[in-house]
């Protein structure tokens, strides 16, 4: 990213639920899934900013701008009788790829993860996005054999959340 251009992330609001919704339908396009997209405006205010919020929203900005965003919520690994953090959805509009904003949200979510004393951060990826695996596997997560998931935990997730990469 550089020097001149500002990178923001915060927790998203009610407020941001239209620019939720053109985040969600710009992945569903990319992944070729767009008939697949349902979602309302009103049914993210109800599910993501209600009494019983399901999910957790943070929107990079760049410059002031919307660029992309992240959807996750809590997990829990039976194994490590721990708690961790699934994402769902991870995106960054195209013309503000390679500025660094989907690290920086990768990162921020690690970062959470560490802070809420999760044990992993677990996320899935389709088998054709070359593209978004190779950048998983460079900064640490690892393929699933029996899954198309990947997850940061121990050293890689501590080292993300520290800048690390």
């Amino acid at each position: 990213m550089s020097e001149s251009s500002q990178l923001v992330i915060r927790q998203a609001r009610a407020q941001d639920a239209p620019q939720i919704l053109e985040f969600i339908i710009a992945l569903a396009e990319y992944e070729k899934l767009r008939d697949e997209v349902v979602a309302t405006v009103e049914d993210l205010e109800q599910t993501l900013f209600g009494p019983r919020p399901a999910a957790e929203v943070v929107i990079a900005e760049r410059n002031g701008e919307p660029a992309g965003f992240a959807l996750f919520f809590p997990s829990y690994s039976t194994f490590l009788a721990r708690p961790g953090i699934y994402l769902e959805d991870l995106f960054v509009l195209p013309a503000q790829r390679g500025a660094g904003i989907g690290l920086a949200l990768l990162r921020h979510l690690a970062r959470l993860a560490v802070d809420r004393g999760c044990g992993r951060l677990d996320w899935s990826v389709l088998d054709w996005n070359e593209p978004a695996i190779g950048f998983y596997r460079r900064i640490g997560a690892r393929g699933l054999d029996d899954w198309t998931q990947f997850r940061l935990d121990g050293e890689s997730l501590t080292a993300l959340a520290a800048g690390k990469d």
